[in-house]
């Protein structure tokens, strides 16, 4: 049985309430009894999710819409100092929890398993949770994003196990204690919080160092910064690592695409086993080889797990199909950092065969956009053309000199087919103009591109 509610939760106001991490968090906590409450800059379908399970959703950030009875005020690293509910907290005694803490203390008594890196994370966190609930394990699971339907991206389980995807953007999986720890990759991003890979290593070890006794370390065996992060933990750790590379436990044999689906054969306790992924491209394929491991460490027989992670179709944003108009394909990725976008342009490219690939990217990040514009605008050779929009903000304000012309002027140096796109709402008809029946059109970024799709299939149609 799973545990009730932690000390100090039961009436818990979410500011940024609609965040993919904080509503996946509210999710539970509700569904556990808690009365929860919170604030987000706008109305969402997942605000309609929380309100389903008795949540009270306010839309904008003011005083009025914290209670002066909330036993806890939960914030993300992106809430800014002087948001008001933040300031009326400080003057009520309302103690601050961050995100991190929340998600810390829903996983105690429970065997949680843990997903880090730097790409993947989402994935591998949702085909465990979907794996596991095929196998009737009814575990609990919190992910940055929704598996189908909004507010599906977390679930308070009857189960022992705890699935949780472990963001290392701001350090905040240090808080966590896995009884598996998951790491995909290790590479350089998140440069507001991040001055070196030697600063990102650190923050690995710490998070390693965080595992129970007795516990297992996930681990790539193909990607260097991954391996270089194993040579320096020295086996201080029981580690388990995965993979093509000759030398891993669990070594990935092949991995034959079959359209929009893989076959992928590993060698595991010496004796080969084949499964299949439901989705393309070899690094979904790596994904699911990660969470077989990591199942089979919390005592998941191997023969059981493999045919489950076929159940997993797919996350939202994650190489979704959002429809077809005029013979089009209309693709959604949330690839943002380089080697994502590479990865799902080489994963289309490999599913399309002779079709055209159209992408419309958004940059996101002023820092991203500075450290790797030239690595995104040379991912972008990969399409048969592309539209780039202005940089998305999110959290940060504006880098002088920094503008998506970095990436436009890097790709076309490199031979890309790039176009300018400042105004959103000119992109349906720039692609209108240049889709072909039979294309396939990738929205591509972590930002608001995504709405793009609806917009694109509409004006297509017509």
């Amino acid at each position: 049985m799973a545990p009730g509610l932690p000390t100090a939760m039961d009436r818990p106001h979410f500011i940024g309430i609609g965040g993919a991490g904080m509503s996946g968090i509210a999710k539970i906590l509700a569904q556990r009894g808690a009365k929860v409450a919170g604030s987000d800059a706008k109305d969402s379908a997942t605000a309609d999710a929380l309100r389903a399970l008795g949540a009270t959703v306010h839309i904008g950030h003011a005083v009025a819409h914290l209670a002066d009875d909330a036993s806890c005020v939960v914030v993300s690293s992106a809430i800014r100092e002087d948001n008001p509910e933040l300031v009326r907290a400080a003057e009520l005694g309302i103690p601050v929890v961050h995100r991190s803490d929340a998600l810390a203390a829903l996983m105690d008594g429970l065997r949680p398993i843990a997903v880090a890196g730097t790409h993947g994370k989402t994935t591998t966190t949702s085909m465990l949770a979907v794996s596991l609930t095929a196998l009737g394990r009814e575990p609990s699971y919190a992910i940055g994003g929704d598996l189908d339907v909004p507010g599906s991206n977390a679930l308070h389980g009857a189960g022992e196990i705890f699935v949780a995807e472990a963001d290392e953007s701001d350090r905040s999986f240090h808080t966590y204690a896995p009884e598996v720890a998951i790491i995909l990759n290790v590479e350089l991003d998140h440069h507001a919080n991040y001055a070196s890979m030697e600063e990102i290593h650190e923050s690995f070890e710490t998070f390693v160092g965080r595992i129970v006794p007795g516990g297992t370390l996930v681990i790539s065996a193909d990607h260097e910064g991954a391996r270089e992060l194993a040579r320096r933990l020295d086996g201080s750790v029981r580690t388990v690592t995965y993979g093509e590379a000759a030398d891993a436990d669990v070594r990935v044999l092949s991995v034959v695409p079959q359209g929009l689906k893989s076959e992928v054969t590993v060698a595991f306790d010496g004796a080969p086993l084949t499964f299949t992924v439901s989705v393309p491209g070899r690094h979904y394929a790596h994904n699911a080889v990660a969470a077989l491991a990591a199942g089979v460490a919390l005592g998941i027989p191997a023969a059981e797990l493999a045919p489950a992670l076929a159940a997993y179709t797919g996350v939202k944003r994650r190489l979704q199909l959002k429809g077809e108009a005029a013979g089009v394909q209309v693709i959604d990725s949330y690839a943002h950092h380089p080697t994502e976008m590479t990865a799902d342009l080489e994963a289309m490219r490999a599913a399309a065969g002779d079709a055209r690939i159209l992408v419309v990217f958004q940059p996101h990040l002023f820092s991203r956009t500075r450290e790797l514009g030239k690595e995104m605008g040379q991912s972008l050779t990969l399409a048969d053309a592309s539209v780039v929009l202005d940089v998305y903000p999110a959290r940060e304000d504006p880098i002088p000199g920094v503008t998506s012309e970095l990436i436009i002027e890097a790709a076309r140096a490199a031979g890309a087919d790039v176009t300018a796109a400042h105004d959103k709402a000119e992109v349906p008809d720039v692609v209108a103009g240049m889709a072909k029946p039979g294309d396939l059109v990738l929205t591509m970024g972590a930002g608001d591109v995504t709405d793009l799709g609806p917009r694109i299939l509409d004006r297509l149609s017509k």
